[in-house]
This record gives C-alpha cells, sequence and structure tokens, in this order.
C-alpha cells in the first residue's frame, strides 16, 4: 500500500505517554475465578462476550482494570521505536483515508459525515464505553465515537494470526471505521437493542459482516493507493480472525451458535463484496435470512 508522504488525519490523539493507574482488581479476582472453574476457554468467552458488548455501547468493562481506575500522563515525550513511529504516522494516514471515502459515500447519499477520533496508547486506556486493554485489540467505542489501538497488535497479527503487511494492518482499522458508520446510520443502536434476546449473537453477527463490507469499501475507493498482493493481505487476515478459525485455535472446536463475528468465510466474502461494490448501500446484512450470510 502505498502510504508515505500523504496527508494524515489531525483527529488522532496520541496518548501513549499515559498510564491507567489504581483499581481495586476486583474484574481480575471475578476472571481468575472463571479462570480456576471453567479454565483458559471459560476466560475467552468472558472476554469475547465483553467486548461484544463494549463494541455496542451497552456493557461497561472497566471492571477489567479494577474500580476507581485512573489516567496518569508522564509529562515526557513519547519514548518510541523508529518501527513504532511509523506505525503511528501509519494509522494517521488509513484514518486520513477513510475520512475522506465516507465523506464522499454520505454526500452521495445526502448526509453528512461526522468524523470519528482515533486514540493511540499502551497496554490500557479509559474510554467512554469503559476500561479497555490492549489484549482486546483494535476496538471502536460507540460512546465517544473513537476507534483505539494498541499499536504493538500488529505484532500479534502479524505472528499469531499470521497475516503481516501494511493492507492487513489497514483492513483492520478500516473495520472499526465500518462501526462509526454503523453508528451514524443506526444500525449498531439497533442491535444493541436486541441485547438479551435469543437471536443477539446472530445480530451481533450481521454487524460485524456488515463492517467487512465497509471496509471493502473503502478499499475499492483507495485502489489507486494499492499494490500488487494488498488485498491478498487483508483477506489472509479477514481468514485468521474468524470466528470459527479462532474458536479452533483456542478451543479445538467450532461451536457455531456462539459466533459473534461471523466465519472465516463469511468475513473475506463480505469484505469482497464491497471492494466489487464501493457502495454503501449495497452492504444490507440485516434483511436477508442469517443462513444466506
Amino acid at each position: 500500500m502505498e502510504w508515505k508522504g500523504r496527508r494524515e488525519s489531525d483527529n488522532v490523539e496520541d496518548a501513549r505517554n499515559q498510564r491507567t493507574v489504581g483499581g481495586g482488581g476486583g474484574g481480575l479476582g471475578m476472571l481468575s475465578m472463571v479462570g480456576r472453574i471453567f479454565g483458559a476457554k471459560g476466560i475467552v468467552v468472558v472476554a469475547v462476550l465483553g467486548l461484544i458488548g463494549w463494541k455496542l455501547g451497552i456493557v461497561d468493562p472497566s471492571f477489567l482494570l479494577g474500580g476507581g481506575a485512573r489516567t496518569v500522563t508522564s509529562g515526557l515525550p513519547v519514548d518510541a521505536s523508529p518501527e513504532e513511529q511509523e506505525r503511528f504516522q501509519f494509522v494517521k494516514v488509513v484514518l486520513a483515508d477513510t475520512e475522506d471515502v465516507w465523506t464522499g459515500e454520505f454526500a452521495r447519499i445526502g448526509q453528512k459525515y461526522e468524523l470519528p477520533s482515533m486514540k493511540i496508547y499502551r497496554d490500557q486506556v479509559q474510554t467512554g464505553c469503559g476500561g479497555g486493554s490492549a489484549q482486546m485489540g483494535p476496538f471502536y467505542c460507540p460512546a465517544d465515537r473513537k476507534v483505539y489501538i494498541d499499536l504493538s497488535f500488529y505484532d500479534e497479527l502479524s505472528k499469531t494470526f499470521n497475516s503481516p503487511g501494511d493492507f492487513a494492518q489497514a483492513y483492520v482499522i478500516a473495520h472499526e471505521v465500518g462501526h462509526h458508520v454503523q453508528k451514524l446510520l443506526g444500525a449498531s443502536d439497533k442491535v444493541a437493542a436486541r441485547q438479551g434476546r435469543p437471536d443477539f449473537n446472530e445480530y451481533s453477527v450481521r454487524l460485524e459482516l456488515q463492517a467487512d463490507f465497509y471496509a471493502g469499501v473503502w478499499a475499492n475507493h483507495s485502489k489507486k493507493y494499492l499494490n500488487e498482493g494488498d488485498i491478498e493481505e487483508a483477506m489472509r487476515a479477514a481468514n485468521a480472525i474468524g470466528d470459527d478459525a479462532i474458536q479452533k485455535k483456542t478451543q479445538g472446536r467450532v461451536v457455531p451458535h456462539s459466533f459473534t463475528h461471523g466465519t472465516s468465510e463469511q468475513r473475506m466474502r463480505w469484505f469482497q463484496k464491497g471492494f466489487k461494490s464501493g457502495r454503501i448501500e449495497d452492504g444490507d446484512t440485516f434483511t436477508m435470512s442469517y443462513q444466506s450470510l
């Protein structure tokens, strides 16, 4: 992906010199209890369910950090390696790119796109949706309309998920910005309202696949910056983070009724749909039958 020398977004907050301190650790104690009773698989289930509720703005998982957590800024310049600083510039360019794409798409359908912001942090962060940690990966908080990312996630994307490459990294950001698009269009609020219903997981899958579609729409409008193999990088990342792939990796078996993001095949297919279409209105994942997704 050609990104160097291009416009960087002004809506990025560098919080890498901030630390979250304090808290009673009650949530950590709860996770420890879950671990003792159900093992590592139980902790994974709790973390995944907490993340889904967090991204929908209906759960405050700050208990994971303990009560009374607060943010402290060191006051010193950010100490970053050249590699990390390049990643920082990269995500600013990608966010700027999504700003241009979605401003144009919203204008085409007669609406105004409200720009999200992005917060770059390390380890732990306080958000409008509660406390977050790097272990949960990049996420979007609808309460404050921010995308949060610890840049060390890209090491995990490359090593754990075998998805290296700058376009794979850009796809992750575009997916989270897709959740912002859903917030503006009302889709995320409708899914959040279904919390507690038997079909909630199915609607969570619909929401996530639509965010993958929107990432594909962004890629369509960014074709002139793509290099050979970039789309394959995004496909590799989508394949690696499908529910079936993650469940098989973490628990040795696949449990379809517990899916919250969609299978690897679905995630790749909906990204490709968005890439081929380039139109926001072609990504309706909510009116078709669940089996047709």
